[in-house]
């Protein structure tokens, strides 16, 4: 269940990388797209893309989540309903992303105070990564001088979208699979 779970997280990472067109050529996306291209290539063979948006690699994710859910479900001797699977995919996939843009938004705050550090790969995808977050917050909020609120704002969202969003999906989920507790 663990390495499910870890794919989960890494297919989810490509997804989202991809989502918000983070530097493909860092070495850390390279490493994210190397470890999800096996499964990618087959099933691109069979599913287009749309467009720009990447429909293999969001249906690999909703299956893999879901067979982590139905792996711990099991494990736990409980019934995997396909009811309860269907609202907890979807949910436990938008709580891991916000997550996800969370600590990429600490990351992004705690480097900016360090001089150089932005020349580091992780640090210069962690900032690609978060700049289509923080660029529309920027343009809503007032220009402060010298200080800027936007990941503050960007948090809010992300904390507020959880609990009103997120968390009321995970516990409808959880109602039909009994492994939330």
């Amino acid at each position: 269940m663990l390495v499910v779970g870890l794919y989960v997280f890494i297919v989810l990472l490509r997804f989202l990388l991809q989502l918000t067109r983070a530097d493909y050529y860092n070495p850390v996306s390279q490493l994210v797209v190397k470890a999800t291209n096996l499964p990618l290539t087959v099933l691109r063979r069979f599913i287009p893309r749309l467009g720009s948006f990447d429909l293999p690699t969001l249906i690999l994710l909703i299956v893999l989540q879901m067979l982590h859910i139905a792996l711990t479900a099991t494990a736990l001797n409980k019934d995997p309903a396909w009811l309860g699977l269907l609202i907890l995919t979807p949910a436990k996939l938008l709580s891991t992303a916000i997550w996800i843009f969370v600590f990429a938004l600490l990351i992004r705050a705690i480097t900016s105070w360090f001089r150089g550090s932005a020349y580091h790969p992780l640090v210069a995808l962690v900032f690609t990564f978060t700049e289509p977050l923080l660029s529309p917050a920027r343009r809503l909020m007032p220009a402060t001088p010298g200080l800027d609120l936007s990941p503050i704002a960007v948090f809010m969202f992300l904390m507020l979208t959880m609990n009103i969003v997120v968390h009321p999906l995970v516990n409808f989920g959880c109602s039909f699979i009994d492994i939330c507790r």
